[in-house]
């Protein structure tokens, strides 16, 4: 590759990683207020985002995932309840935590797992999806299908939490300041518990974690290690981990991922990339890339025009 292309790459991806950590910490709002009417919704270079931002209740029609987890959206969402005996939802303020049937049922099942195998009270669960899907007006590419959620690698604690500490607690940090291995202060075997159980679901078709818990994961996996296949290094993730699941039977218009190769990727050479200098420390290019326009309307696929038209499913 072009060594201009891989200086920009490198620094859209340390933007990219800044953006990421900031939202996973960014505090939420007890009162949030009702986004603006928009001037021209029927501007074709508005960004999707602002339409699908501005939807607070799922599409009034069957569910049905359309297009890929970057760039889809999804009809019928259901809502994960904000509260469960084992989970409790993270800055209800996004309206973020709904998503395909077979999604909520699994992180129920999760939430269930982490107290039996894991000796956790539960979990914390950030973003899902929006209520239709989409793009979103902050943080996210992906989760735009309803398969996608984040997963706190903070334990969730043993009482009920506030709606002021639901959108004001952070997350904690589970990577050592110099980036190459995971922080010993707060990383402990009940998170590999977590995050394995995740892994052994078989909808689950990847889980993405910071480079250096896949490089703790690999260390301290005994017994079965198949599973460590799906757990795939991503730039953030340091606070969470991020289930993916496959497209759901029968959902011919979603587009799923190929299945993971590779074995474990835990060898050197599987994870070398994410350890160079050049990658934790990406120098930023002489011409800085201009700014991508907004995903509009158009570039979804064009059932994502009817599901974001449809009237409110009635709650």
């Amino acid at each position: 590759m072009n060594p201009r292309l891989i200086s920009i790459f490198l620094l859209i991806s340390a933007i990219f990683v800044s953006a990421t950590m900031a939202l996973a910490q960014d505090k939420g709002s007890v009162n949030p207020k009702p986004l603006p009417p928009l001037a021209n919704p029927n501007d074709p270079k508005l960004g999707a985002k602002e339409l699908f931002g501005r939807k607070v209740l799922p599409a009034a029609m069957p569910t049905r995932v359309v297009g890929f987890y970057a760039r889809g959206c999804i009809a019928g969402a259901e809502a994960l309840p904000i509260n469960g005996e084992s989970w409790q939802v993270m800055r209800l303020s996004r309206n973020r935590y709904w998503g395909h049937p077979d999604l909520v049922a699994l992180v129920t099942r999760l939430a269930a797992k982490a107290r039996k195998d894991a000796g956790w009270p539960g979990i914390l669960v950030g973003d899902m999806s929006q209520p239709r899907g989409g793009p979103m007006l902050t943080g996210h590419a992906s989760h735009q299908a309803g398969l996608d959620a984040d997963i706190w690698l903070t334990p969730m604690p043993n009482r009920r939490l506030s709606r002021e500490e639901r959108e004001e607690t952070s997350a904690v940090m589970m990577v050592r300041s110099d980036r190459l291995d995971i922080e010993p202060s707060t990383w402990t075997p009940t998170h590999l518990n977590v995050i394995r159980a995740a892994a052994q679901e078989p909808s689950v078709q990847r889980i993405f974690v910071n480079a250096a818990i896949k490089k703790a994961l690999c260390r301290e996996a005994k017994g079965d290690r198949s599973w460590l296949q799906k757990v795939r290094p991503m730039y953030g993730h340091d606070y969470h981990f991020h289930i993916r699941i496959k497209c759901p039977p029968g959902s011919g218009e979603c587009e799923s991922q190929p299945e993971p190769t590779g074995g474990e990727g835990c060898s050197a050479g599987d994870l070398a990339f994410w350890f160079k200098d050049s990658t934790l420390h990406p120098k930023p290019p002489k011409v800085p890339p201009k700014p991508r326009p907004p995903m509009t309307l158009a570039q979804l696929p064009e059932a994502c025009r009817t599901v974001l038209t449809a009237p409110d499913a009635k709650q």
